[in-house]
This record gives C-alpha cells, structure tokens and sequence, in this order.
C-alpha cells in the first residue's frame, strides 16, 4: 500500500530523524524516497549520509510528496501551517507528530479536505521498536490510517485511539523512555551501591528491563501474574517490592503520567 510513496518530512530534529533512521535502517524503506527539510544544515549532514534527499526550503516536503511529515515543535505550529497549507492537496497524507496539538487545530490551518493524522512516536524509532499511537482527523478515511500504520510498523507498533486519548498517550508513551532511562539508571546504581561495577550493574539494569518487557508483551500475560511467578514467600524478591511500595514508586510513576498528559493538554491551549 505504500510501495513507491514518496515522503517529505518537515523538521530534522531528534524525533523526526530518529522515525526516519528508523524506516531505513530497520524497516528498509529506501532512502530515495525521503526528503527532509531544516532550516539547520548541521541537522541535515547525517540524514544525507543516509543517502535522503534534504533541503533548507519548507516547499521541498510538500510538493509532490503523497505523505507529509510534521515532525516540528507545536510551539512552531502557528508559523509552518499557514506556510504548507496553500501548498497540500487532498491528494496528500499529512502526519503529525507533534504532541498537544489536536486534529481540528491542524486543520483549520489547512484546505478543507487534507486528510490528518495524529501520531505520537517515540525516539525508539532508530532502533525499529517505537510505540507509536495515532488517531485520525475529519477528513482521514481508513484507508489513509491503514497506510499511516503500515509505514510507521516499518519502525515499531501502532496503536489506533480516540483523540481524546492522545494526550494520554504522549504522558504514557511518549515521555515514557525518560521514565525507563531514569528507572534503569536508579537500579544501575543501587547495584553499584551493594558493591558492583559501574558497567556491570549497568548491563544487568537494562538487560532486566529489556528482558521483562519481552515477556510481558509475548507471554501476553498481566505483568502482575508475572510478578507473582517471580516472587517467593519469604524470599528476596518480595522484601525489595515492599520497599518500592514503601517508598512510593506506583504512585511516582502514576504521577508522572499524569503530569506530562496535563503538560500535553497545555500545549494544545496554548
């Protein structure tokens, strides 16, 4: 469905260059389908090592592209849309991966029928294991989201949610590797505090977070059943639970969801 699609993607910042090593890389779309524009040649130099086509001129990712990609700040917003939007047709796929910012906001700066789609990616794109939520606009038919999902399935797995949900999803999903980084540096170190190696402890953190992931995403099991298969009467395991419930650490968690969902919404007002 997407064979021979051509790509423009707006913005060379982590996010976007991340999705589209991701896609070459891992997913083996060609590169010559690509191109990419930055007003920061800097940010450009390793995406042409990739052997993509790039530009410093905004039209260059809307003109005869079939997908467009917004992978720019929603700060930016105000100033790029009314740039590409005389320049979209219908004709045309217009991805979003800004957070915050709605559907019905996108398209009001556009022509009336530019089908959108809302995505929230993850920098795991690079290594072809992004989680990846995704609505659609007014004007998105299922075929659209069908050939959004495949391309992004090149670099991770999509979901399909309301839009009502996204915000939820970039305070999940989307902040969510900061929380993983944080929580394999925290065992990291309580491994070096009991006596280990720097690198060593690093290594079993997060291999232990690689790992249990796997098993819950393959064994499709609830995490608390495989929590329990590990957890023994009276053994070492249980009594280091019931610190991290002492300590807070569900509800931490829980909390910064919740903080960087608000965070979204905000984003969208402003």
């Amino acid at each position: 469905m997407i064979e021979g699609c051509k790509l423009g993607f707006i913005g060379a910042g982590h996010m976007g260059s991340a999705l589209i090593a991701g896609m070459i890389e891992v997913g083996g779309v060609s590169p010559t389908r690509f191109t990419v524009v930055d007003p920061r040649r800097e940010a450009l130099q390793p995406l042409e090592e990739l052997g993509v086509r790039t530009s410093t001129e905004t039209f260059a990712a809307v003109n005869g592209q079939d997908i467009v990609v917004l992978a720019i700040k929603p700060q930016v917003s105000s100033k790029v849309l009314p740039l590409i939007g005389p320049h979209l047709g219908e004709r045309q796929i217009l991805l979003s991966l800004m957070a915050g910012i709605s559907t019905e906001t996108i398209e009001a700066g556009l022509p009336a029928t530019v089908p959108v789609i809302r995505v929230m990616p993850q920098t795991l794109a690079r290594l072809g294991a992004s989680a990846f939520g995704m609505c659609r606009g007014r004007h998105a038919t299922e075929e659209h989201l069908e050939m959004a999902r495949t391309l992004l399935d090149t670099a991770g797995s999509a979901v399909e949610v309301p839009e009502g949900q996204m915000d939820a999803v970039t305070g999940l999903a989307g902040s969510g590797p900061a929380y993983v980084y944080t929580i394999i540096e925290a065992l990291a170190d309580g491994g070096v505090r009991m006596g280990l190696p720097r690198d060593v402890a690093l290594k079993l953190s997060a291999q232990t977070l690689l790992g249990a992931a796997r098993m819950v995403l393959e064994s499709e099991t609830h995490p608390a059943a495989l929590r329990d298969q590990v957890t023994s009467p009276g053994g070492t395991t249980i009594a280091g639970l019931h610190k991290l419930e002492e300590k807070g650490l569900r509800d931490a968690l829980i909390s910064a969801v919740k903080a960087a969902t608000e965070r979204a919404v905000e984003l969208g007002k402003s």
